[in-house]
């Protein structure tokens, strides 16, 4: 009971733009982490992911997606991820915290450097963002990195 609320006190504070996570408790009285409400209704909490750390895009790359959002056109949105993808830069250190954290836990992602013309034009298609890493799964999108957030996120994905 006290880790779980440690938990939170940390979870909380770091949480990042991916939506919501829900925490419920099963019938066997198992603890349930998922992005989508309970089927009883019930929920236990919810938690709202924002401000997560994160690298500012540079005004060069804020400039080609300013350009590339007004050209409607130029790139269709992207609506529906079902496979994991990591927008990050070569320079960013968060970028690389996200990368080792992915890694470590063995997950599968497609990579886009927003340094290159196909990253930038994917990063903008899929709805841009102001800094990153941005992780999009399952239609969340995460912006920033914090290992707590990203072990939430990632609680019900198959190891």
């Amino acid at each position: 009971m006290r880790e779980g609320f440690v938990l939170m006190l940390f979870v909380l504070p770091l949480c990042a733009q991916a939506g919501s996570v829900y925490k419920s408790t099963g019938p066997n009285g198992q603890v349930i982490y998922s992005d989508q409400p309970p089927v009883n209704g019930k929920v236990d909490k919810k938690l709202n992911f924002s401000n997560l750390p994160a690298t500012p895009l540079p005004a060069s790359a804020l400039a080609r997606e300013k350009n590339a959002a007004g050209n409607a056109s130029a790139s269709p949105k992207v609506t529906a991820v079902s496979q994991l993808v990591l927008f990050m830069a070569q320079w960013c250190g968060y970028c690389k915290q996200a990368k080792t954290y992915l890694n470590a836990k063995h997950i599968r992602y497609t990579e886009y450097d927003i340094d290159t013309h196909e990253g930038q034009r994917m990063m903008t298609a899929s709805g841009g963002g102001q800094g990153i890493p941005v992780l999009l799964w399952q239609g969340q999108k995460i912006s920033g990195f914090s290992s707590a957030a990203y072990d939430a996120v990632f609680k019900s994905y198959p190891y």
